[in-house]
């Protein structure tokens, strides 16, 4: 477990590529430089969020199509794909289409549980089957399968002179069913990840499920009753941290009133589902580190996956990750991949 001296082995990030709706071809274009950002300095890992009906990337598969076109190294993943949104074969189909074309770097991460604001979409989403729709565990089941290879239709085989028929997924990537994540906030999601076969995403959101709000404490909880479940499957950690060793006195002072802004949710747990956030991180490599090394989930990990704070600048995106992959990461132990 990592302690000072133990290295940290997988270091990642995060983003939401936010964009300006009346033209957001630059805020996809500045994603697709943050990643390439990201593999030149060594990252282990890139992922993209989904914003769905929000001024953030909505569909991450296709800007994940892009990068694998335009890096050669750094794996792509979802954190995470809400499969409320996603029917689990054309889901199926896109995921092994990408990872084709990254040559084996998707890993996708997908979690479920009704759409955000389900009430003000369901109309749009489901006109017609949304008291149907199943948002639980078995979606993530079927889309397991179909990755995996089982059949998908009862028909194989030739129709007319030129159309030739699969009953599974096409295009079937073997090693993908290997790399799916579930990203989870309670100990249930937990212990479900690591009985079906997944790894496992923590995040800066937790269930405080009626006990004491110690965001750290319950994340090593989630995170120990994964490995209880699945003790070969990976698990990754995921905070908002903001290193600013390099930052000027501008950039110190909005990322602390970013940080400001969202610190009071963290005090108790919010709305009826008891969701407990982790404080954001900010402040010198070194003083992240400490805290780091004092956090009870983090000592449970060997890989992060930090989150970049929103609505930030260009600049600022490059001098948090030229920070992190130069200065916070070594400090964990941590070494950039060539």
């Amino acid at each position: 477990m990592p302690a000072p001296g133990t290295p940290l082995e997988q270091l990642g990030f995060l983003t939401i590529g936010t964009f300006d709706p009346a033209d957001p071809g630059p805020g996809h274009e500045t994603t697709l430089q943050v990643v390439e950002l990201g593999e030149r300095l060594g990252f282990d890992s890139a992922w993209l969020r989904h914003r769905h009906l929000q001024y953030g990337i909505s569909s991450p598969v296709a800007v994940l199509a892009a990068l694998t076109q335009r890096t050669s190294r750094i794996a792509l993943g979802t954190a995470v794909t809400p499969l409320a949104w996603e029917n689990p074969l054309r889901l199926a189909e896109d995921l092994a289409t990408v990872d084709v074309l990254s040559g084996g770097r998707l890993h996708p991460g997908v979690s479920v549980g009704p759409p955000m604001r389900w009430d003000d979409v369901r109309e749009a989403l489901y006109p017609d089957t949304a008291e149907a729709e199943d948002f639980s565990y078995t979606r993530v089941e079927r889309l397991l399968r179909l990755v995996a290879g089982e059949r998908a239709s009862t028909f194989a085989g030739r129709e007319g002179v030129v159309e030739e028929f699969s009953d599974r997924v096409q295009p079937h990537s073997p090693g993908l069913r290997a790399r799916l994540w579930y990203g989870g906030a309670s100990l249930r999601s937990a212990q479900w990840a690591g009985q079906a076969g997944v790894h496992f995403l923590t995040s800066s959101v937790v269930k405080a499920e009626g006990g004491p709000a110690d965001f750290a404490a319950i994340q090593a909880g989630q995170v120990q009753a994964f490995r209880a479940a699945n003790p070969s499957g990976r698990v990754s950690q995921g905070l908002v941290v903001i290193p600013t060793d390099t930052a000027t006195a501008e950039q110190r002072a909005r990322y602390a009133a970013y940080v400001e802004a969202r610190t009071r949710r963290t005090r108790s747990p919010q709305g009826p589902a008891g969701l407990l956030f982790a404080l954001d991180l900010l402040g010198t490599s070194e003083q992240i580190a400490e805290a780091l090394y004092a956090h009870a989930g983090f000592r449970e990990v060997t890989e992060v996956v930090f989150a970049l704070p929103f609505s930030l600048t260009d600049e600022d995106y490059r001098q948090i990750l030229t920070d992190t992959a130069e200065r916070l990461g070594p400090l964990l132990g941590w070494s950039p991949r060539g």
